[in-house]
């Protein structure tokens, strides 16, 4: 067994011995609202936003971003389990702030090993096997942060399946501060019609 693997087992073994009522937790989130954010690891959602478990769902991706996936799910926390209220939260320092879809379509075709960052940017420091698969996908990075937010409240608020009644708001999280910061555009287009 690798390392990691045995410390997220031992560590899930302390968490299980101590499980108690949050077994009895319902299914549905008990504070009725969802966000939508970023994985970047430094972001810790139950933290900034005042988070128990079964208090919201949580939905992650790279950037945080309304892909069809993230919707999807937004769509069910509403329709399925009752959430009212949604955040898009974006963070200062994002990975994908720093890099385009064609510079990872040319990465990828390359190499599927982990690349590196240099003074020019980007590069491949394995060798291919590479794909040109990547083509086919919008990796939804980020020229402005800010308007990547606004972007983001907006699809969702247009989409058919977004219930208008569903007030949206728009945020950056600041990695340095720790601070929630409103983008006031974003939460505007997403105010509950």
């Amino acid at each position: 067994m690798s390392k990691i693997l045995d410390d997220v087992l031992s560590a899930n073994a302390s968490y299980a011995a101590s499980f108690g009522a949050k077994s009895e937790l319902p299914l549905p989130p008990g504070r009725h609202f969802a966000i939508l954010t970023c994985m970047d690891a430094r972001l810790d959602p139950a933290k900034y936003a005042g988070l128990a478990e079964g208090d919201a769902h949580v939905i992650r991706n790279a950037g945080g971003r309304a892909s069809d996936d993230a919707i999807r799910s937004l769509v069910i926390s509403h329709k399925l389990l009752g959430t009212n209220e949604w955040f898009v939260i974006h963070h200062t320092n994002c990975g994908m702030e720093l890099f385009t879809d064609e510079v990872m379509r040319g990465l990828l075709a390359e190499s599927h090993d982990t690349a590196s960052v240099g003074p020019s940017g980007w590069y491949n420091t394995g060798t291919g096997p590479g794909s040109a698969e990547a083509r086919h996908i919008s990796w939804l990075t980020i020229p402005d942060n800010a308007q990547s937010v606004v972007d983001d409240v907006v699809r969702i608020r247009n989409h058919p399946l977004v219930p208008a009644g569903i007030p949206i708001y728009g945020y950056i999280f600041d990695v340095k501060t720790g601070k929630l910061v409103e983008i006031p555009e974003a939460t505007a287009a997403g105010t509950a019609r």
